[in-house]
């Protein structure tokens, strides 16, 4: 099989969709790799590393997307990519269908096959290709936080972990998986006063065996998020519904309740937000102002870190790559229902159906449409 890896367009993003590991274990088992020319370069990795791995340089995204058969990109193909999108191909990459309506509409049109990295799913409903940027984006959460506190950057003027005599700073997280874990672990290193908001006890339960009187954990509903958004000096959102939309848990009247130079850094934004107030940013304009409150809504957080992001995302999408190049799509979801749950799109039908339902299209069972 052809595996293309085209560069990256979206503003300020470093990653690539493969690292020269992954290109010789491809090459091992016998498929063509080709990939555009400086790919890699915003991740420190050079053509010459690329070649001497085995892979072919393309001169432009054009043959890229002409030759591949699977295309192994980070982010959702953009506007200047449509026109490259032919039927049958295969784009294996971070999707986020449900708050793209004009995006899904596209591909449903161009009769392609996506299978997002954030859909694949456990059996024990993890998303082994979401986690390893759920954890840098959690991590990066705080850091990115911290930093916006800070009054020369508009903030209020705190130290999250204070000093001794003064009161620490307040961080909220709203949602306990992955990325709340993530940012509890940094929040609570920098000394911070760390809240987690979630609504599963038995996940609350685990994160007080792992954090212990370092944290409080409390039950996810309107009371509680009010009065602890109220008071808090950053806020992450970092909540979580595969495939889904993210649930709306931040209304304007909360922001409005809140302290001028508060920061709120919604790493749900991908998926929609659980602010009201929030809307996707990008990296060269990062932050924007409601009520007084600085908002960081940059929809690929991982991107800043581009080095550490490209070979972790490596790390776990390069195995379902191998088996989708060495046994055929068909075989490989007949044989991995994990994979399945990846495929959103497929030639012209919605095959996910949490992405089906937020958009109103129709919901088609994948086995309903590959034929084995």
């Amino acid at each position: 099989m052809i595996i293309g890896v085209p560069k990256e367009i979206k503003t300020e993003e470093y990653r690539v969709g493969i690292v020269p590991a992954g290109v010789r274990l491809l090459r091992a088992s016998g498929h063509r790799v080709l990939i555009e020319k400086s790919a890699g370069e915003g991740a420190g990795i050079s053509d010459q590393e690329f070649e001497a791995a085995g892979a072919d340089l393309a001169s432009s995204a054009a043959e890229v997307y002409g030759e591949a058969e699977l295309l192994m990109k980070v982010k959702e193909p953009l506007p200047p990519e449509y026109g490259l999108l032919k039927p049958g191909l295969m784009i294996y990459t971070y999707l986020h269908l449900a708050p793209a309506p004009d995006l899904t509409a596209l591909l449903l049109e161009k009769d392609v096959i996506t299978i997002a990295y954030e859909t694949i799913q456990l059996v024990d409903g993890s998303l082994p290709l979401l986690i390893p940027m759920s954890e840098i984006a959690g991590r990066m959460a705080v850091q990115v936080g911290a930093h916006y506190l800070e009054k020369t950057a508009g903030g209020r003027g705190v130290l999250l972990g204070g000093v001794p005599g003064v009161h620490r700073g307040r961080v909220t997280i709203l949602g306990g998986g992955v990325v709340g874990a993530n940012a509890a672990k940094i929040a609570v290193g920098m000394g911070a006063m760390v809240t987690i908001i979630d609504i599963n006890q038995a996940r609350l339960m685990a994160l007080d065996d792992i954090f212990g009187s370092a944290i409080t954990t409390l039950i996810s509903n309107p009371d509680t998020i009010e009065h602890t958004v109220r008071e808090s000096h950053l806020v992450i959102g970092a909540v979580l519904v595969p495939g889904g939309r993210a649930p709306s848990l931040v209304n304007r009247e909360m922001i409005a309740q809140m302290k001028p130079g508060t920061v709120i850094v919604d790493v749900a934004v991908d998926q929609g937000g659980c602010c009201d107030t929030c809307r996707p940013t990008t990296h060269d304009q990062p932050v924007f102002e409601v009520d007084g409150v600085t908002h960081y809504c940059v929809a690929n957080m991982p991107g800043a870190v581009p080095r550490t992001s490209t070979f972790a995302l490596t790390n776990v999408t390069i195995d379902y790559a191998l088996k989708i190049a060495g046994q055929g799509l068909k075989a490989t979801v007949a044989a991995d229902p994990a994979l399945a749950k990846g495929v959103n799109v497929y030639r012209g039908h919605i095959t996910h159906e949490t992405v089906a339902r937020d958009l109103g299209y129709p919901y088609k069972p994948l086995a309903e449409v590959v034929k084995p």
